[in-house]
């Protein structure tokens, strides 16, 4: 049965058929044009001119260029100051959604010529980078309740900085962020292993009493498991992949709620390396990953405020009562999962109240969350 939830905010708000698979193509070429962009270099900021001058081609996009300083040490030559690029559509509320990609780029096997490598970095993170400029354009032909962010952010494959460096100015700024989007590596759909799966991209989470991340992951999976964008989510329950890191994870370390989203099966002989092209990037997947974004960042970008204090009534009976603390004019969906499910299986669009009566579901079988519509829920306690 298709959400509520997603009946009432999307249809009515984007059509996914707006994503643009020749403007991806072209973004990405473009890209992958300059030798590399690697942050060590001038192409990073060249790169970045160039991306900033396509958000600046947006009306209502408040365009800006980062500055952030990096220090000298692991793959970083000198101390200096970098740039990455930020494209605000302000909306009704301070609220922000946040979806990216990094635009810079390393070659990691030409040692010798070691920064100034080739480096083209069409999926790594072209893809993601091109991802995040298209939402822009598409999203931006319409006015949202809450504000939108589309960053291409540098300095990842240094350590995550770009990422640090805006996660602590977040914090610093007090920030009121519900969600961030990293996109990396969204292009490729298949190895040289012969796996090929494009009608799946995952979803890393992880578990926090910090930030809601992994309820943010299964909101995608609500949102998006009826395939209509063209690729549904795969949720992964660990932070990242094993040992590895992506520009989702200082943001949850300064305690806000971000996933990453990955191709389910990465090619490593195009990671870090000049066969990282265009011509093997599957434009239709990259596509059907920009419109599971859209999904949610229109989802996300019309909600009201999460409910707070959302407790479930511990007096024992055959029905579960749900209570919360909401905001005037805001609705609200009930969800519920068996306790051996990792997502959500059952949704109920209450409305705008501060309490239900779940009939016949008991609280020991079930795990219960609310949202607001269009919103990442809550887990009740």
């Amino acid at each position: 049965m298709l959400p509520l939830l997603l009946a009432t905010v999307i249809t009515n708000t984007m059509n996914l058929e707006d994503v643009s698979k020749d403007r991806l193509k072209a973004t990405i070429e473009k890209l992958a044009s300059w030798p590399n962009r690697n942050t060590n270099n001038p192409t990073l900021t060249e790169a970045a001119d160039w991306i900033a001058g396509e958000f600046r081609k947006i009306p209502g996009l408040e365009v800006e260029i980062m500055r952030y300083p990096i220090v000298k040490g692991q793959r970083i030559l000198e101390d200096k100051e970098v740039v990455q690029v930020l494209a605000t559509l302000p909306g009704k509320t301070d609220r922000r959604v946040i979806v990216g990609g990094h635009m810079d780029t390393i070659n990691m096997v030409d040692r010798e010529a070691g920064i100034n490598a080739r480096a083209p970095g069409a999926n790594d993170d072209g893809s993601g980078t091109a991802l995040t400029m298209e939402l822009a354009r598409v999203m931006a032909t319409q006015k949202w309740e809450n504000t939108l962010v589309f960053v291409a952010f540098s300095g990842e494959e240094q350590g995550l900085l770009g990422s640090k460096a805006l996660a602590k100015r977040a914090k610093a700024e007090n920030w009121k962020i519900d969600g961030v989007l990293s996109n990396d590596m969204v292009g490729n759909s298949k190895n040289n292993q012969g796996s090929s799966e494009a009608g799946y991209v995952r979803i890393f989470s992880e578990e926090s009493a910090e930030h809601n991340s992994r309820e943010m992951a299964r909101f995608i999976d609500f949102l998006g498991r009826d395939g209509k964008a063209g690729v549904k989510p795969r949720l992964v329950f660990r932070a990242d992949r094993f040992g590895r890191g992506g520009d989702h994870t200082p943001f949850n370390k300064e305690g806000f709620t971000a996933v990453r989203v990955v191709e389910v099966h990465e090619e490593y002989s195009r990671q870090h390396t000049p066969n990282d092209l265009p011509e093997f990037v599957d434009f239709d997947y990259l596509a059907a990953n920009a419109r599971l974004n859209m999904l949610v960042m229109a989802s996300m970008g019309n909600a009201a405020p999460a409910p707070t204090e959302v407790k479930v009534d511990r007096r024992q009976g055959y029905d579960t009562h749900l209570t919360w603390q909401s905001t005037p004019g805001a609705k609200y969906v009930v969800y519920w999962r068996e306790t051996s499910s990792p997502v959500w299986q059952h949704s109920l669009e209450v409305g705008e109240v501060k309490e239900a009566r779940i009939e016949k579901v008991h609280k020991d079988d079930n795990v219960f969350a609310v949202g607001s519509v269009g919103g990442v829920p809550v887990e009740a306690k």
